[in-house]
Protein backbone atom coordinates (compact mmCIF):
# COMPACT_ATOMS: atom_id res chain seq x y z
CA UNK A 1 0.00 0.00 0.00
CA UNK A 2 0.98 3.66 -0.52
CA UNK A 3 0.46 6.10 1.98
CA UNK A 4 -1.13 9.39 0.67
CA UNK A 5 1.19 11.76 -0.13
CA UNK A 6 -1.89 14.31 1.14
CA UNK A 7 -1.80 12.85 4.55
CA UNK A 8 1.56 14.44 4.89
CA UNK A 9 2.14 18.51 5.91
CA UNK A 10 4.74 20.74 7.66
CA UNK A 11 3.90 22.45 10.96
CA UNK A 12 4.20 25.99 9.81
CA UNK A 13 6.06 26.52 13.35
CA UNK A 14 8.09 23.85 13.08
CA UNK A 15 11.53 24.90 14.19
CA UNK A 16 15.10 23.54 11.90
CA UNK A 17 15.58 23.16 8.86
CA UNK A 18 13.74 22.13 6.09
CA UNK A 19 15.34 18.29 5.78
CA UNK A 20 14.69 18.31 9.91
CA UNK A 21 11.29 18.87 9.79
CA UNK A 22 10.72 16.17 7.12
CA UNK A 23 12.85 13.74 8.54
CA UNK A 24 10.57 14.42 11.93
CA UNK A 25 7.49 14.65 9.73
CA UNK A 26 7.98 10.80 8.50
CA UNK A 27 9.27 9.79 11.93
CA UNK A 28 6.33 11.05 14.12
CA UNK A 29 3.92 9.38 11.53
CA UNK A 30 5.67 6.17 12.10
CA UNK A 31 5.44 6.35 15.51
CA UNK A 32 1.98 7.08 15.93
CA UNK A 33 0.80 4.07 14.24
CA UNK A 34 -0.27 6.14 11.37
CA UNK A 35 1.46 4.64 8.55
CA UNK A 36 2.86 0.78 9.69
CA UNK A 37 5.73 -1.20 8.97
CA UNK A 38 5.82 -2.47 5.12
CA UNK A 39 3.56 0.43 3.44
CA UNK A 40 4.98 2.50 0.45
CA UNK A 41 6.43 5.97 0.73
CA UNK A 42 5.50 8.78 -1.75
CA UNK A 43 8.42 8.73 -4.05
CA UNK A 44 10.60 11.37 -2.81
CA UNK A 45 9.45 13.84 -6.48
CA UNK A 46 5.54 13.44 -5.05
CA UNK A 47 6.56 14.46 -1.98
CA UNK A 48 8.86 17.26 -2.92
CA UNK A 49 5.90 18.65 -5.25
CA UNK A 50 3.23 18.11 -2.46
CA UNK A 51 5.24 20.36 0.43
CA UNK A 52 6.57 23.06 -2.09
CA UNK A 53 10.56 21.70 -1.56
CA UNK A 54 13.15 21.03 -3.44
CA UNK A 55 13.59 16.96 -4.45
CA UNK A 56 17.05 16.68 -3.04
CA UNK A 57 15.32 17.62 0.64
CA UNK A 58 13.02 15.50 0.65
CA UNK A 59 15.67 12.69 -0.63
CA UNK A 60 18.28 13.80 1.85
CA UNK A 61 15.80 13.48 4.97
CA UNK A 62 14.39 9.71 3.39
CA UNK A 63 18.28 8.50 3.37
CA UNK A 64 18.70 9.65 6.77
CA UNK A 65 16.02 7.99 8.17
CA UNK A 66 16.96 4.97 6.30
CA UNK A 67 20.29 4.84 7.71
CA UNK A 68 18.19 5.30 11.29
CA UNK A 69 16.25 1.89 10.22
CA UNK A 70 12.82 3.88 10.25
CA UNK A 71 12.79 3.36 6.19
CA UNK A 72 14.64 0.83 3.66
CA UNK A 73 15.03 1.21 0.05
CA UNK A 74 14.05 -1.33 -2.84
CA UNK A 75 15.82 -1.07 -5.43
CA UNK A 76 13.73 0.80 -8.26
CA UNK A 77 10.82 0.60 -6.39
CA UNK A 78 11.38 3.29 -3.61
CA UNK A 79 11.26 3.38 0.06
CA UNK A 80 9.21 1.67 2.21
CA UNK A 81 8.66 1.67 6.54
CA UNK A 82 11.04 -0.85 7.77
CA UNK A 83 9.99 -3.77 9.18
CA UNK A 84 12.33 -2.49 12.14
CA UNK A 85 10.95 0.44 12.57
CA UNK A 86 9.83 1.47 16.34
CA UNK A 87 6.31 0.41 17.27
CA UNK A 88 3.53 2.85 18.21
CA UNK A 89 3.35 3.07 21.80
CA UNK A 90 0.54 1.32 23.20
CA UNK A 91 -0.95 4.27 24.88
CA UNK A 92 -3.71 6.70 23.42
CA UNK A 93 -2.26 9.94 22.09
CA UNK A 94 -2.94 12.91 24.24
CA UNK A 95 -5.92 14.47 24.01
CA UNK A 96 -6.55 18.24 23.82
CA UNK A 97 -7.55 20.03 27.00
CA UNK A 98 -11.46 19.70 27.28
CA UNK A 99 -11.22 22.99 29.84
CA UNK A 100 -10.12 24.72 27.09
CA UNK A 101 -14.00 25.64 25.83
CA UNK A 102 -16.55 25.90 28.56
CA UNK A 103 -19.27 24.51 26.50
CA UNK A 104 -22.19 24.96 28.89
CA UNK A 105 -22.22 28.79 27.21
CA UNK A 106 -20.63 27.59 23.96
CA UNK A 107 -23.73 25.93 23.31
CA UNK A 108 -26.74 27.34 22.13
CA UNK A 109 -29.24 24.50 22.65
CA UNK A 110 -28.97 21.20 24.43
CA UNK A 111 -30.38 17.43 23.34
CA UNK A 112 -29.29 15.31 25.38
CA UNK A 113 -30.98 14.85 28.70
CA UNK A 114 -34.26 12.99 27.68
CA UNK A 115 -35.55 9.97 29.64
CA UNK A 116 -35.32 7.67 26.56
CA UNK A 117 -33.92 4.21 27.97
CA UNK A 118 -30.91 3.02 26.92
CA UNK A 119 -31.38 -0.58 25.76
CA UNK A 120 -28.17 -3.17 25.87
CA UNK A 121 -26.65 -3.31 22.63
CA UNK A 122 -25.51 -6.95 23.14
CA UNK A 123 -29.38 -7.87 23.60
CA UNK A 124 -28.72 -11.08 21.61
CA UNK A 125 -26.83 -12.30 24.63
CA UNK A 126 -29.41 -12.51 26.95
CA UNK A 127 -31.26 -16.16 26.46
CA UNK A 128 -34.62 -14.31 27.60
CA UNK A 129 -34.93 -11.02 25.35
CA UNK A 130 -38.62 -9.34 25.87
CA UNK A 131 -36.71 -6.61 24.13
CA UNK A 132 -39.15 -4.24 22.27
CA UNK A 133 -38.41 -2.91 18.21
CA UNK A 134 -35.28 -5.61 17.76
CA UNK A 135 -36.37 -8.07 14.96
CA UNK A 136 -36.38 -11.88 14.37
CA UNK A 137 -33.18 -12.35 11.98
CA UNK A 138 -35.19 -16.18 11.58
CA UNK A 139 -38.30 -14.31 10.66
CA UNK A 140 -36.49 -12.06 7.77
CA UNK A 141 -36.27 -13.54 4.06
CA UNK A 142 -32.27 -13.00 3.53
CA UNK A 143 -32.38 -13.97 -0.09
CA UNK A 144 -35.09 -12.01 -1.55
CA UNK A 145 -33.82 -9.20 -0.08
CA UNK A 146 -30.46 -9.84 -1.22
CA UNK A 147 -31.92 -10.61 -4.82
CA UNK A 148 -33.60 -7.60 -4.60
CA UNK A 149 -30.34 -5.35 -4.20
CA UNK A 150 -28.85 -6.63 -6.84
CA UNK A 151 -31.76 -5.88 -9.27
CA UNK A 152 -31.10 -2.12 -8.08
CA UNK A 153 -27.61 -2.14 -8.62
CA UNK A 154 -28.26 -3.26 -12.04
CA UNK A 155 -27.58 -1.31 -15.29
CA UNK A 156 -31.29 -1.00 -15.79
CA UNK A 157 -31.56 1.03 -11.78
CA UNK A 158 -28.47 2.48 -12.44
CA UNK A 159 -29.62 5.98 -12.79
CA UNK A 160 -32.38 6.33 -10.04
CA UNK A 161 -29.61 4.38 -7.50
CA UNK A 162 -26.77 6.79 -8.24
CA UNK A 163 -28.44 9.98 -9.18
CA UNK A 164 -29.11 12.90 -6.67
CA UNK A 165 -33.38 13.43 -6.19
CA UNK A 166 -32.65 17.12 -4.52
CA UNK A 167 -36.07 16.79 -2.65
CA UNK A 168 -38.05 14.26 -4.36
CA UNK A 169 -38.23 10.78 -3.75
CA UNK A 170 -38.18 7.48 -5.58
CA UNK A 171 -41.56 7.59 -7.33
CA UNK A 172 -41.54 3.41 -7.77
CA UNK A 173 -41.80 3.65 -3.67
CA UNK A 174 -44.19 6.47 -3.02
CA UNK A 175 -46.24 4.85 -6.13
CA UNK A 176 -46.45 1.48 -4.17
CA UNK A 177 -46.92 2.88 -1.28
CA UNK A 178 -49.84 4.95 -2.94
CA UNK A 179 -51.55 2.28 -4.53
CA UNK A 180 -51.10 -0.54 -2.27
CA UNK A 181 -50.08 0.26 1.67
CA UNK A 182 -52.32 3.21 2.12
CA UNK A 183 -55.30 1.43 0.58
CA UNK A 184 -55.24 -1.23 3.24
CA UNK A 185 -55.68 1.62 5.59
CA UNK A 186 -58.44 3.13 3.95
CA UNK A 187 -56.65 5.91 2.72
CA UNK A 188 -56.53 7.29 -1.03
CA UNK A 189 -53.47 9.48 -1.26
CA UNK A 190 -51.68 10.50 -4.53
CA UNK A 191 -47.77 9.81 -4.65
CA UNK A 192 -47.18 13.95 -4.26
CA UNK A 193 -49.06 13.85 -0.84
CA UNK A 194 -46.37 11.12 0.65
CA UNK A 195 -42.84 12.15 1.78
CA UNK A 196 -40.27 9.46 2.44
CA UNK A 197 -38.41 9.60 6.05
CA UNK A 198 -36.07 8.13 7.52
CA UNK A 199 -38.33 6.36 9.95
CA UNK A 200 -41.10 7.33 11.77
CA UNK A 201 -39.46 9.22 14.48
CA UNK A 202 -37.73 11.41 11.47
CA UNK A 203 -41.52 11.78 10.23
CA UNK A 204 -42.83 13.00 13.81
CA UNK A 205 -39.87 15.71 14.08
CA UNK A 206 -40.55 17.17 10.73
CA UNK A 207 -44.26 17.46 11.65
CA UNK A 208 -43.15 18.95 15.14
CA UNK A 209 -41.03 21.55 13.50
CA UNK A 210 -43.78 22.28 10.72
CA UNK A 211 -46.58 22.76 13.13
CA UNK A 212 -45.24 23.75 16.62
CA UNK A 213 -43.61 26.72 18.10
CA UNK A 214 -43.47 28.64 21.53
CA UNK A 215 -46.81 29.84 20.86
CA UNK A 216 -48.56 26.63 20.05
CA UNK A 217 -49.88 24.08 22.32
CA UNK A 218 -49.30 19.93 21.84
CA UNK A 219 -51.25 17.42 23.11
CA UNK A 220 -50.25 14.12 23.21
CA UNK A 221 -50.95 10.54 25.19
CA UNK A 222 -49.77 10.03 28.80
CA UNK A 223 -47.82 7.31 28.36
CA UNK A 224 -46.20 7.91 25.05
CA UNK A 225 -43.39 6.80 23.55
CA UNK A 226 -40.86 8.65 24.99
CA UNK A 227 -39.05 9.94 22.19
CA UNK A 228 -42.15 11.68 21.10
CA UNK A 229 -41.91 13.56 24.48
CA UNK A 230 -38.49 14.97 23.61
CA UNK A 231 -39.08 15.92 20.02
CA UNK A 232 -41.80 18.39 21.48
CA UNK A 233 -39.50 19.37 24.20
CA UNK A 234 -37.34 20.24 21.48
CA UNK A 235 -39.84 22.38 19.54
CA UNK A 236 -40.38 24.82 23.23
CA UNK A 237 -44.20 24.84 22.81
CA UNK A 238 -46.62 24.11 25.80
CA UNK A 239 -46.64 20.73 26.20
CA UNK A 240 -50.34 18.83 27.40
CA UNK A 241 -50.24 15.29 28.38
CA UNK A 242 -53.43 13.83 28.18
CA UNK A 243 -54.17 10.11 30.51
CA UNK A 244 -55.39 7.38 28.30
CA UNK A 245 -57.62 4.87 29.21
CA UNK A 246 -58.15 1.51 28.15
CA UNK A 247 -59.92 2.60 24.73
CA UNK A 248 -56.59 5.16 23.82
CA UNK A 249 -56.93 8.78 24.15
CA UNK A 250 -59.71 10.75 25.88
CA UNK A 251 -61.02 13.19 23.45
CA UNK A 252 -62.77 14.87 26.28
CA UNK A 253 -59.53 15.67 27.73
CA UNK A 254 -57.57 17.34 24.97
CA UNK A 255 -57.87 20.86 26.25
CA UNK A 256 -59.04 24.12 25.20
CA UNK A 257 -56.11 26.04 22.87
CA UNK A 258 -54.38 22.77 21.78
CA UNK A 259 -53.07 23.38 18.04
CA UNK A 260 -51.50 19.72 17.41
CA UNK A 261 -52.57 15.98 18.68
CA UNK A 262 -50.19 13.56 18.68
CA UNK A 263 -51.93 9.77 18.58
CA UNK A 264 -51.54 6.07 18.38
CA UNK A 265 -55.05 4.74 17.64
CA UNK A 266 -54.30 1.79 16.26
CA UNK A 267 -51.59 0.17 18.91
CA UNK A 268 -51.52 2.95 21.88
CA UNK A 269 -47.63 2.99 22.78
CA UNK A 270 -47.08 1.59 24.82
CA UNK A 271 -50.14 0.24 26.30
CA UNK A 272 -51.37 -1.95 23.29
CA UNK A 273 -54.84 -0.17 23.82
CA UNK A 274 -57.23 0.05 20.05
CA UNK A 275 -59.36 3.45 20.10
CA UNK A 276 -62.83 2.18 19.19
CA UNK A 277 -64.25 3.99 16.09
CA UNK A 278 -66.91 5.92 17.73
CA UNK A 279 -63.74 7.59 20.00
CA UNK A 280 -62.09 8.10 16.27
CA UNK A 281 -64.74 9.99 15.82
CA UNK A 282 -65.47 11.93 18.63
CA UNK A 283 -61.87 12.78 18.97
CA UNK A 284 -61.78 14.31 15.03
CA UNK A 285 -64.87 16.04 15.89
CA UNK A 286 -62.91 17.48 18.74
CA UNK A 287 -60.46 18.36 16.81
CA UNK A 288 -62.55 20.29 14.53
CA UNK A 289 -64.29 22.46 17.22
CA UNK A 290 -60.53 23.56 18.25
CA UNK A 291 -59.39 23.72 15.00
CA UNK A 292 -56.40 21.35 15.92
CA UNK A 293 -54.41 19.36 13.28
CA UNK A 294 -54.23 15.42 14.51
CA UNK A 295 -50.79 13.48 13.97
CA UNK A 296 -51.16 9.36 13.86
CA UNK A 297 -48.74 7.71 14.48
CA UNK A 298 -49.54 4.33 12.58
CA UNK A 299 -47.25 2.19 14.24
CA UNK A 300 -47.99 -2.17 13.94
CA UNK A 301 -50.94 -1.79 12.27
CA UNK A 302 -49.55 -5.06 10.16
CA UNK A 303 -49.48 -7.02 13.23
CA UNK A 304 -53.43 -7.41 13.68
CA UNK A 305 -53.09 -10.91 13.11
CA UNK A 306 -56.36 -11.54 15.86
CA UNK A 307 -58.44 -9.54 13.50
CA UNK A 308 -58.78 -7.21 10.95
CA UNK A 309 -57.43 -3.72 11.74
CA UNK A 310 -59.33 -0.61 12.60
CA UNK A 311 -59.41 2.00 9.86
CA UNK A 312 -57.06 4.15 9.88
CA UNK A 313 -57.90 8.03 11.89
CA UNK A 314 -57.11 9.69 8.51
CA UNK A 315 -59.10 7.26 6.42
CA UNK A 316 -62.11 8.95 8.38
CA UNK A 317 -60.87 12.76 7.60
CA UNK A 318 -62.93 14.78 5.42
CA UNK A 319 -61.15 18.19 6.10
CA UNK A 320 -58.00 17.05 5.63
CA UNK A 321 -56.78 17.76 9.49
CA UNK A 322 -54.66 14.38 10.00
CA UNK A 323 -51.11 13.88 8.92
CA UNK A 324 -50.09 10.23 9.14
CA UNK A 325 -47.01 8.60 9.51
CA UNK A 326 -46.54 5.26 8.30
CA UNK A 327 -43.19 2.70 9.00
CA UNK A 328 -41.61 -0.23 7.98
CA UNK A 329 -39.25 -0.26 10.75
CA UNK A 330 -41.18 -3.12 12.43
CA UNK A 331 -42.53 -4.59 9.24
CA UNK A 332 -38.98 -5.23 7.80
CA UNK A 333 -36.53 -4.11 9.40
CA UNK A 334 -35.40 -1.39 12.04
CA UNK A 335 -32.51 -0.55 10.97
CA UNK A 336 -33.70 0.07 7.37
CA UNK A 337 -34.85 3.69 8.81
CA UNK A 338 -37.00 4.55 6.43
CA UNK A 339 -40.98 5.37 7.00
CA UNK A 340 -43.62 8.48 5.26
CA UNK A 341 -45.53 10.72 5.85
CA UNK A 342 -48.98 11.27 4.16
CA UNK A 343 -50.67 14.60 4.35
CA UNK A 344 -52.09 17.95 2.44
CA UNK A 345 -50.01 18.81 -0.72
CA UNK A 346 -49.31 22.49 1.21
CA UNK A 347 -48.04 20.42 4.33
CA UNK A 348 -46.26 18.07 2.22
CA UNK A 349 -44.36 20.48 0.41
CA UNK A 350 -42.84 22.66 3.14
CA UNK A 351 -41.99 19.26 4.98
CA UNK A 352 -40.28 18.33 1.80
CA UNK A 353 -38.22 21.52 1.91
CA UNK A 354 -37.42 20.85 5.67
CA UNK A 355 -35.83 17.76 4.87
CA UNK A 356 -34.24 18.93 2.04
CA UNK A 357 -31.83 21.27 3.89
CA UNK A 358 -30.82 18.42 6.41
CA UNK A 359 -30.78 14.76 4.41
CA UNK A 360 -32.02 16.37 0.91
CA UNK A 361 -33.83 12.57 1.17
CA UNK A 362 -33.12 9.47 2.21
CA UNK A 363 -30.80 7.01 -0.42
CA UNK A 364 -31.87 6.35 -3.75
CA UNK A 365 -30.58 2.38 -2.87
CA UNK A 366 -32.14 1.82 -0.03
CA UNK A 367 -35.33 3.44 -1.38
CA UNK A 368 -35.09 1.34 -4.65
CA UNK A 369 -34.04 -1.94 -2.80
CA UNK A 370 -37.60 -1.60 -0.52
CA UNK A 371 -39.45 -0.73 -4.04
CA UNK A 372 -38.36 -3.91 -5.41
CA UNK A 373 -38.99 -6.12 -2.23
CA UNK A 374 -42.39 -4.56 -1.66
CA UNK A 375 -43.77 -4.66 -5.78
CA UNK A 376 -42.42 -8.52 -5.96
CA UNK A 377 -44.41 -9.91 -3.17
CA UNK A 378 -41.84 -10.58 -0.42
CA UNK A 379 -42.86 -7.60 2.17
CA UNK A 380 -46.46 -9.07 1.78
CA UNK A 381 -45.40 -12.70 2.61
CA UNK A 382 -42.87 -11.79 5.23
CA UNK A 383 -45.93 -9.93 7.06
CA UNK A 384 -47.67 -12.88 6.82
CA UNK A 385 -44.65 -15.34 8.23
CA UNK A 386 -44.68 -12.25 11.19
CA UNK A 387 -48.49 -12.37 12.30
CA UNK A 388 -48.34 -16.02 12.28
CA UNK A 389 -45.02 -16.31 14.52
CA UNK A 390 -46.35 -13.60 16.66
CA UNK A 391 -49.69 -15.02 17.04
CA UNK A 392 -47.98 -18.27 18.36
CA UNK A 393 -45.37 -16.60 20.38
CA UNK A 394 -48.48 -14.67 22.03
CA UNK A 395 -50.45 -17.47 22.93
CA UNK A 396 -47.14 -19.31 24.56
CA UNK A 397 -46.67 -15.64 26.91
CA UNK A 398 -50.28 -15.20 27.51
CA UNK A 399 -50.34 -18.87 29.20
CA UNK A 400 -46.94 -18.61 31.22
CA UNK A 401 -48.45 -14.69 32.41
CA UNK A 402 -51.32 -16.84 33.57
CA UNK A 403 -49.94 -19.41 35.31
CA UNK A 404 -47.38 -17.74 37.20
CA UNK A 405 -49.98 -14.67 37.97
CA UNK A 406 -48.76 -11.68 36.28
CA UNK A 407 -51.02 -8.76 35.86
CA UNK A 408 -51.50 -8.19 32.28
CA UNK A 409 -52.49 -3.80 32.28
CA UNK A 410 -52.64 -3.70 28.01
CA UNK A 411 -52.65 -6.70 25.75
CA UNK A 412 -53.93 -5.12 22.83
CA UNK A 413 -57.34 -5.97 21.09
CA UNK A 414 -55.90 -6.66 17.75
CA UNK A 415 -52.43 -8.35 18.10
CA UNK A 416 -49.04 -6.01 18.25
CA UNK A 417 -46.10 -7.61 19.50
CA UNK A 418 -46.24 -7.15 23.23
CA UNK A 419 -47.69 -7.03 26.07
CA UNK A 420 -48.12 -4.19 28.68
CA UNK A 421 -47.47 -5.63 32.41
CA UNK A 422 -48.26 -3.86 35.95
CA UNK A 423 -46.18 -5.36 39.20
CA UNK A 424 -47.57 -5.17 42.64
CA UNK A 425 -47.68 -0.97 43.68
CA UNK A 426 -44.41 -1.48 45.74
CA UNK A 427 -41.89 -2.94 42.85
CA UNK A 428 -40.18 -0.45 40.95
CA UNK A 429 -39.83 -2.18 37.39
CA UNK A 430 -36.49 -0.03 36.96
CA UNK A 431 -35.02 -2.24 39.95
CA UNK A 432 -36.93 -5.26 38.68
CA UNK A 433 -35.20 -5.46 35.06
CA UNK A 434 -31.55 -4.71 37.20
CA UNK A 435 -32.18 -7.70 38.85
CA UNK A 436 -33.42 -9.54 35.92
CA UNK A 437 -30.42 -9.05 33.72
CA UNK A 438 -28.22 -11.18 35.96
CA UNK A 439 -30.90 -13.81 35.37
CA UNK A 440 -30.20 -13.77 31.50
CA UNK A 441 -33.62 -11.48 31.18
CA UNK A 442 -34.10 -8.57 29.80
CA UNK A 443 -37.16 -6.50 30.56
CA UNK A 444 -38.33 -2.44 29.67
CA UNK A 445 -39.33 -0.78 32.76
CA UNK A 446 -42.49 1.46 32.23
CA UNK A 447 -41.52 4.53 33.93
CA UNK A 448 -39.94 6.41 30.96
CA UNK A 449 -42.98 6.28 28.94
CA UNK A 450 -45.04 9.03 31.52
CA UNK A 451 -44.34 12.49 31.69
CA UNK A 452 -41.93 12.98 34.82
CA UNK A 453 -43.32 14.01 38.13
CA UNK A 454 -46.21 11.79 37.40
CA UNK A 455 -44.97 8.75 36.33
CA UNK A 456 -45.80 5.23 37.96
CA UNK A 457 -43.21 3.27 38.64
CA UNK A 458 -44.43 -0.17 38.62
CA UNK A 459 -45.04 -0.75 35.17
CA UNK A 460 -43.29 -2.57 32.27
CA UNK A 461 -43.33 -4.09 28.80
CA UNK A 462 -42.89 -7.43 27.46
CA UNK A 463 -42.20 -7.41 23.80
CA UNK A 464 -42.39 -11.20 22.15
CA UNK A 465 -41.12 -10.06 18.72
CA UNK A 466 -37.01 -11.32 19.03
CA UNK A 467 -37.50 -14.30 21.87
CA UNK A 468 -37.97 -17.80 20.36
CA UNK A 469 -41.20 -19.78 21.83
CA UNK A 470 -39.76 -21.98 23.44
CA UNK A 471 -37.88 -20.16 25.63
CA UNK A 472 -41.15 -17.89 26.52
CA UNK A 473 -42.21 -19.75 29.43
CA UNK A 474 -38.70 -19.80 31.55
CA UNK A 475 -38.51 -16.13 31.18
CA UNK A 476 -41.98 -15.55 32.41
CA UNK A 477 -40.77 -18.09 35.28
CA UNK A 478 -37.64 -16.20 36.11
CA UNK A 479 -40.03 -12.55 36.15
CA UNK A 480 -42.22 -13.81 38.32
CA UNK A 481 -39.77 -14.57 40.93
CA UNK A 482 -37.96 -11.87 41.10
CA UNK A 483 -41.32 -9.85 40.99
CA UNK A 484 -41.49 -12.14 44.54
CA UNK A 485 -38.73 -11.58 45.83
CA UNK A 486 -39.06 -7.43 45.39
CA UNK A 487 -42.33 -7.46 46.92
Amino acid sequence: MVVPVDTFFLDPDGEGTLQARIQQMVAEAILSGRIRRGEKLPSSRGLAAHLGVSRITVTLAYTELQSNDFLTSRGRSGYFVSQNAPEPPAFAPTASDPGGIDWSRALARRFSGGVSPQKPADWRKYPYPFTYGQPDERLFDHNSWRLCALRALGQKDQAPVIRDWYDQDDPDLTGFIARHILPRRGIAAAPEEILITMGAQNALWLAAQLLLSRRRMAAFEDPCYYALRDILAQSRCTMAPVAVDRDGLRPDMVPDGTDVIFTTPSHQCPTTATMPLARRKALLERAGALGALIVEDDYEFEMSFLGPPSPALKSLDRDGRVIYVGSFSKSLFPGLRLGYLVGAPAFIAEARALRSTILRHPPGLMQRITAHYLRLGHYDAMVGRMKAAFQQRREVMDRAIGAHGLEIAGRGAFGGSSFWMRAPENVDTAELAQALKGAGVLIEPGAPFFSPGRAPRNFYRLAYSSIAPERIPEGVARIAAATARLG
